[in-house]
């Protein structure tokens, strides 16, 4: 198995329930390599965002509160920085400032960015793990460093009960190489 047909996989796994909406940058229109994973999911599942990475995080975390499950795709660690507000002080806090009335379900997408074949330059190829977990009690990190690892970890981003959203980390190098 290859990581980037698991990722397809996964996405058309994600696809088939009918709670999900994809969003993001290059979702609808290509432009990213993670656009190409989400060939076979309906076009109407796709929403299309503009340049508005913090305003994307906070349609997401609305969409959950109504019992969407977005699927939320920020092609680049580095884009998803944007969103930190939305990231640490809503959507990570809404069950702990609601005594857990709210548990929204967000499923993050992002991605280590691809240095190979060519070096974006170094505000595009960043990995803040860490530092996420660090700052976030209640999302849950996920590396997707093997092609074994990405079906169970969406599969589990969609199906938790815990009342967590997940971040999920790709690596863009791996699409071709793994």
């Amino acid at each position: 198995m290859k990581y980037f047909d698991e990722l397809s996989r996964a996405m058309d796994f994600l696809a088939g329930d009918p709670r999900t909406k994809f969003l993001g940058q290059a979702v609808a229109c290509p432009g990213t390599g993670m656009t190409n994973t989400l060939k076979n999911v309906p076009r109407e599942r796709l929403l299309e965002m503009p340049v508005t990475e913090e305003l994307q995080m906070g349609i997401s975390i609305g969409m959950a509160l109504t019992g969407i499950v977005p699927v939320t795709i920020y092609p680049r660690w580095n884009f998803l920085l944007l969103a930190v507000n939305q990231v640490v002080s809503h959507l990570d806090k809404l069950s702990d400032m609601s005594a857990g009335g709210y548990q929204p379900k967000v499923i993050i997408r992002t991605s280590v960015g691809s240095e190979r074949p060519l070096h974006p330059q170094h505000q595009h190829v960043g990995d803040y793990t860490e530092a996420f977990r660090l700052m976030c009690k209640n999302i849950e990190v996920i590396r997707l460093d093997e092609p074994d690892q990405i079906f169970p970890a969406y599969q589990r981003a969609l199906e938790r009960t815990d009342g967590r959203s997940t971040i999920l980390v790709e690596f863009g190098d791996y699409f071709n190489e793994k």
